[in-house]
């Protein structure tokens, strides 16, 4: 009887199967390993934001890897533009204007980009900024979505009846608080640490 070749043909994580029945490997699609990978830049930033290292930590091959991007590169690309795209958002949400609770909106935003409030977050933002340093395309980014902050919260100082220096002025000082903040270590600096911030955003929101 003739032997008939079995044909082999590519998975998608670039490996080969035959016609014996193999165990499925697990894969990543593309968004994982984005935000897999905004994990690590968190905890250990860019220099820890190697393609061998993801994969083992993910528990997947380097294939799975090559089979969504060309190159390390183009995976650091999508995580800036994920992170953009969400902070975006993340913004829009935010400071979003409401006729009669412009001040209310400033004191939510405050509240929202205190480290205390959302520590893994404010992790990753300066995971980013520290990459920046060293990286245009990153510091382009970084850039963007921070023009695109001062603006937004500049709107809602206008809309609270603010001309258009002040409101200049109070968006950069909140930014320049809350960021400010999140390097600092002040735990022991008072007694009670909520009022003592309260103070502050009314300080910043008020006419």
């Amino acid at each position: 009887m003739e032997n008939k070749a079995v044909k082999s043909t590519p998975d998608i994580a670039g490996a080969k199967t035959t016609g014996r029945a193999r165990t499925p490997r697990t894969q990543l699609d593309p968004e994982r390993w984005v935000i897999a990978a905004i994990d690590v830049l968190a905890r250990e930033g860019i220099a820890g934001l190697r393609v061998e290292v993801l994969a083992k930590r993910c528990g997947v091959t380097k294939g799975s890897f090559y089979w969504h991007f060309k190159d390390r590169q183009a995976l650091l690309d999508a995580v800036l533009d994920h992170w953009k795209l969400g902070r975006i958002r993340d913004i829009e949400k935010t400071t979003a204007v409401t006729p009669g609770q412009e001040r209310e909106q400033l004191h939510y935003a405050i509240e929202v980009y205190g480290a205390s409030r959302n520590r893994k977050g404010m992790e990753i933002e300066l995971a980013i900024r520290d990459w920046a340093r060293h990286d245009a395309r990153a510091a382009a980014v970084v850039e963007s979505v921070d023009l695109y902050r001062l603006e937004c919260t500049r709107k809602l100082f206008v809309a609270a009846g603010m001309s258009d220096a002040e409101a200049k002025s109070r968006s950069l000082l909140l930014y320049a608080c809350v960021f400010g903040l999140s390097l600092m270590h002040y735990n022991h600096f008072d007694d009670n640490l909520p009022d003592l911030k309260q103070r502050i955003a009314e300080r910043i929101v008020a006419n």
